[in-house]
């Protein structure tokens, strides 16, 4: 199995979901331990000298002034863990609980925040054996880093709340006696050093990042489909004029229409036809799934920043030189999430498009809502109900978080990113947008059959088979909510953007073009 080394190598996105599945296993090597014991002993000479020092030898917030003794220092850390473990609302997903530790891991083996080796080493045994503990999802204002989230998750080093435990919801404590734990004793800064970072709004930037990509890539594909079946054309795919107004991804997806839609017989049957141009839906789509592609680039470089730095409060450079900082702050990664959020929502805007295209009938060959028999059968009509619900209810989620602020910790804290809401909203859009386009793909792949026996390119071809092997051609009404979870499915497993992959590789073709190493999670 690969290793990764903690607070040494540079975590990708990638690497950080092959821990979190289990097909990476995070280490703590010779290097990475000194660096935690330099820092973890400079911690203790602080707390034996006079020198008052925030969060090592002081309260918090805006109990920052008030000095506490060398014997309180211990109280002082669990009780930090204890009353910031204020969150509620539902609990966070195992995966986005699992790569919080994974990534509080990361910044702590870094050397800069004075936790004790014992501390990392449980957090890590913890990742290894799934044993989660249960983050509610709500209570976190993105400053501070993630003040509630992150004290939820790691109580159980305390032998406190709740975690996962061989599939089953427990108390710490039943861990502890089945495991023959001890809760840790932590030392000065240790307890916030663990809550103060900002994991929460790293772990769900990392999930908007590969499910985003996802979306990006499956709304070419279908798109692609959707332009084959209303016999929609190619030129406004040519690379000279995106030369010509040269953003990343207008090219990249200009470049992936054109190699999907190579050798396309449907292509050829209306080269010469009269039609002068086609909607935006399908004209466009270099530019508008372009510039959502330009956002998740964004993104993705703010999010590989972010779980390679060290987000804690105060820096220990060493006993001589603390710094207390902000880099807990969480707006960096809160603007790009709402950016992505909006990038998220126009994909599936201009999906539910195409598929209101697919249903009109305008085009020769494909009946009004792509059935025959229509006035007993309804077609295809109610799913693009569910697609306008869906984009509908992402405009309403747009509003970015981050534009608003409310002062918290009595006025210390003045001025707060709510980066927590938006990694949460990024998500919700993305799963929504993923409802959209497999609204689209039934469609497209219903209309797709009227244009027999031409066929597509051997992409586009595959990619319909796949649709095909568990949803047969409608020719009458049935129940097409069931179809439409199938093909939800069918995007979450990432089916069709594999297939294309593999395609591409195995007819040494550059899916991508020019910036085909840009879109990658590592």
């Amino acid at each position: 199995m690969k290793e990764f080394v903690y607070g040494i190598e540079e975590l990708s996105i990638e690497t950080a979901l092959g821990i979190a599945s289990g097909n990476v296993k995070g280490i703590l090597n010779d290097e990475s331990k000194r660096k935690i014991i330099k820092s973890f002993n400079a911690v203790q000479k602080i707390v034996k000298n006079d020198k008052t020092v925030y969060g090592i030898n002081t309260g918090f917030g805006p109990l920052c002034t008030t000095k506490i003794s060398e014997e309180q220092t211990r109280k002082l850390q669990y009780n930090i863990l204890t009353s910031h473990s204020v969150g509620v609302g539902d609990p966070v997903s195992d995966e986005i609980s699992k790569l919080m530790m994974i990534l509080k891991v990361h910044a702590l083996a870094k050397g800069y925040s004075g936790v004790a080796l014992e501390t990392l080493e449980r957090i890590i045994w913890q990742i290894d054996n799934d044993v989660l503990p249960v983050v509610p999802s709500q209570g976190s204002v993105g400053a501070s880093g993630d003040l509630a989230p992150l004290a939820h998750l790691f109580l159980p080093l305390i032998g406190l709340g709740k975690v996962k435990y061989k599939g089953e919801i427990v108390d710490t404590s039943f861990v502890f006696e089945k495991e023959g734990l001890q809760p840790i004793d932590l030392g000065p800064k240790e307890g916030l050093a663990l809550i103060n970072g900002t994991q929460f709004i790293a772990a769900f930037g990392i999930k908007v990042t590969e499910k985003l990509l996802n979306c990006l890539d499956t709304a070419d594909i279908i798109g692609a489909m959707s332009l084959e079946s209303l016999l929609g054309s190619i030129r406004p795919f040519e690379p000279e004029l995106h030369a010509i107004r040269n953003y990343k991804g207008s090219v990249t997806v200009a470049n992936r229409l054109r190699t999907m839609l190579m050798g396309s017989e449907m292509v050829r049957s209306h080269a010469h036809c009269s039609r002068v141009q086609d909607p935006y839906s399908l004209r466009c789509m270099p530019q508008v799934h372009g510039a959502s592609r330009n956002a998740w680039l964004h993104l993705k470089e703010a999010i590989t920043i972010e779980i390679n730095s060290v987000t804690d409060n105060p820096i220990i450079i060493d006993e001589n030189n603390t710094i207390s900082g902000g880099n807990f702050h969480g707006q960096p990664m809160a603007l790009p999430l709402d950016y992505a959020t909006l990038a998220a929502s126009e994909l599936g805007n201009i999906s539910d498009r195409r598929t209101y295209l697919l249903l009109g009938g305008s085009v020769d060959g494909l009946p009004i809502l792509l059935m025959k028999n229509t006035g007993i059968n309804s077609g295809f009509m109610i799913p693009q109900y569910t697609s306008a619900a869906l984009a509908s209810e992402n405009k309403t989620l747009c509003f970015p978080a981050s534009a608003d602020s409310i002062p918290t910790s009595l006025g210390q804290e003045d001025h707060v990113s709510m980066g927590s809401i938006s990694g949460r909203k990024a998500l919700t859009v993305i799963e929504n947008v993923e409802k959209i386009l497999a609204v689209e793909l039934l469609c497209a792949a219903q209309a797709f059959d009227f244009r027999r026996p031409l066929k597509s390119s051997k992409i586009l071809e595959q990619c319909h088979e796949i649709v095909r092997e568990s949803i047969d051609h409608a020719v009458e009404d049935r129940i097409f909510g069931d179809d439409i979870v199938k093909c939800i499915d069918i995007i979450k497993s990432k089916k069709l953007a594999n297939k294309t992959k593999e395609i591409a590789q195995e007819e040494s073709i550059n899916l991508e073009g020019e910036h085909h190493e840009l879109f990658r999670l590592y």
